[in-house]
């Protein structure tokens, strides 16, 4: 059995009552004490409420309140911070300009080509074939103006012998998000009497998989800047192994055991995720995770917990594994039980979260793990850098990024309404009910209503995307005389057993289908809600009720 290194508590009381003195001070040292018993033993219904970390809130949820959880909180991740740079380089490059339909050339047919024209031969795709590609990219610019295009790949066969493929990264052209996304789609061509090409037909989304990349090899650490993230492109995010016994015998490992993140809002077990990352950082070891989440009830449509989650259906773990130092919880004891008596690698307990990542800096043994106990809200992983580890471990937002393939799908949605909508958020549900708290949000998100907000707001004839909790989506069918109106349900294709991401997350889970759940749901609803060229909200733009009830809206000044 390894041995444990005893670490000693810090006295929790520091500061003590000299004799006498006046009454009056004496009263008022009463009272503090009373506060602080009062405060260690309050159990908060929200971890990010906490005194410490009272700026959290805002921070970590989205500035839109366009999602209809009881915690009114969608995660935001690192690229929601990232800042969008872009900069005069070269056309090609991630950070470049977007290219115009002046810096492509039209397409000549020559002298020569028209003199050995044979207009029934079958259509080369070949790279090389510059008006060729050309026409590809004039029209790929032409036909789909609110996208901004960045880069194009090299044209492909689509085996029909009258088609191409072609793929190209983009932006919406009103994102500043510092993301770019993938597209693919299949061009059919026809040929004139003189062999000059034409593009008669441009599939839909992601229709030319002749020319998607297959899943990348794992990338080596680097120190070069960290580049955007891409949405379309192929997603790999196997597990990371230990190259070898003399790797895995040489290496420092943290690992954080146990506590109160489990079953928790998505915020929280995040919050706690990114002290326990910093503080690998800080010691420079690898962090041991555990790739199961439980997920809240909240998120639920049993109003039960659900464990056994996978980490990588809500976030990127190809970036993460590529910019940080981690391994899965399970490879880790398998290695650990097979190699740790051969090389005596020893094992450094912490259990109390007041023993700050500066103390174990010169622990030298090969894991140290933090055992959290069961009483909330001590045994809270964020607690580790709380006072002064605050100014010394700084959480890595760069790290956590939303899950590609959710993503893949928000873009899907939006490319079907060609980045060309706008957006209303209608919260109904048990508020509209609600009289008392809400006295006139029913009547404000009634079809007339409606109707009546948006008619200065929203052009007739838009694509309008509806993000709303009210089940029966026919209510809003009024709206449809004078607007192209889309829900979150008509886009269940792009999840159902046929799907991409149901194939894909299928086989992440070992052959077990994933259901598509509720924080999977808000995660994209509301990323689509975000992605309208207007957002309308419920509140502040549709009812002068207050979100959070009679007499809860902020005071204006």
């Amino acid at each position: 059995m390894l041995g444990r290194p005893i670490i000693f508590r810090p006295d929790m009381l520091r500061d003590h009552l000299r004799s006498g003195g006046n009454l009056l001070f004496a009263l008022f040292v009463a009272a503090v004490l009373a506060f602080t018993l009062l405060a260690a033993t309050h159990r908060p219904d929200d971890p990010l409420l906490h005194p410490s970390s009272s700026s959290l809130t805002s921070f970590l949820t989205s500035t839109s309140n366009s999602t209809f959880l009881s915690d009114n909180s969608l995660l935001r991740t690192g690229e929601d911070f990232n800042s969008s740079s872009l900069s005069s380089s070269p056309v090609g490059s991630d950070s470049a300009p977007f290219i115009k339909l002046s810096d492509v050339a039209e397409p000549t047919v020559s002298a020569s080509s028209e003199a050995i024209c044979d207009p029934g031969s079958p259509i080369s795709c070949a790279a090389d074939d510059r008006e060729l590609y050309k026409l590809l990219m004039r029209t790929a610019i032409e036909a789909l103006p609110d996208i901004h295009i960045y880069r194009f790949g090299r044209p492909a066969e689509a085996g029909d012998g009258v088609s191409c493929d072609l793929a190209w990264r983009f932006r919406p052209k009103d994102d500043a998000r510092d993301t770019f996304y993938k597209d693919y789609r299949r061009f059919t061509l026809s040929r004139a009497a003189n062999c000059s090409l034409s593009v008669s037909k441009i599939g839909d989304f992601h229709s030319g998989v002749n020319v998607r990349k297959k899943r990348r090899a794992k990338k080596e650490s680097s120190d070069m800047p960290e580049a955007p993230a891409v949405v379309g492109e192929a997603v790999n995010d196997t597990l990371p192994v230990v190259a070898s016994e003399s790797d895995f015998s040489h290496g420092k490992y943290l690992i954080y055991m146990g506590g109160g993140e489990r079953c928790k809002s998505m915020n929280h077990y995040i919050w706690g995720f990114l002290c326990a990352l910093g503080e690998a950082k800080h010691l420079n070891r690898t962090l041991v995770m555990d790739l199961k989440v439980c997920l809240s009830s909240l998120y639920t449509g049993t109003g039960m917990d659900a464990e056994g989650k996978d980490f990588r259906f809500y976030f990127d773990f190809e970036h993460l594994r590529d910019s940080a130092s981690v391994i899965d919880q399970s490879q880790f004891w398998t290695d650990w039980g097979k190699w740790h008596q051969k090389h005596g690698l020893k094992l450094y307990y912490v259990d109390d979260f007041r023993v700050t990542p500066m103390k174990l800096a010169e622990v030298n043994d090969a894991l140290i793990m933090r055992k959290f106990g069961d009483v909330e809200p001590d045994n809270y992983w964020y607690r580790v850098c709380e006072g002064e580890t605050e100014s010394v471990i700084q959480r890595p937002w760069n790290l956590i990024w939303k899950s590609r393939r959710l993503m893949e799908i928000v873009s899907a949605v939006a490319s079907r309404m060609n980045w060309d909508f706008d957006s209303v958020h209608a919260v109904r549900g048990e508020k509209a009910k609600n009289t008392e708290l809400w006295p006139n949000l029913a009547r404000d998100t009634s079809p007339d209503a409606l109707l009546t907000s948006l008619s200065d707001k929203v052009e007739e004839g838009r694509h309008l995307y509806i993000a709303t909790n009210e089940p029966d989506t026919s209510f809003f069918d009024p709206l449809k005389d004078k607007y192209q109106i889309h829900f979150f349900e008509d886009f269940k294709d792009l999840w159902d057993e046929n799907s991409e991401w149901y194939a894909e997350t299928k086989e992440l889970n070992n052959g077990v289908p994933v259901e598509f759940d509720g924080y999977m749901r808000v995660e994209v609803d509301t990323e689509v809600f975000l992605r309208g060229k207007k957002q309308i909200e419920t509140f502040n733009d549709l009812t002068r009720d207050c979100k959070d009830g009679v007499n809860t809206c902020p005071s204006s000044f």
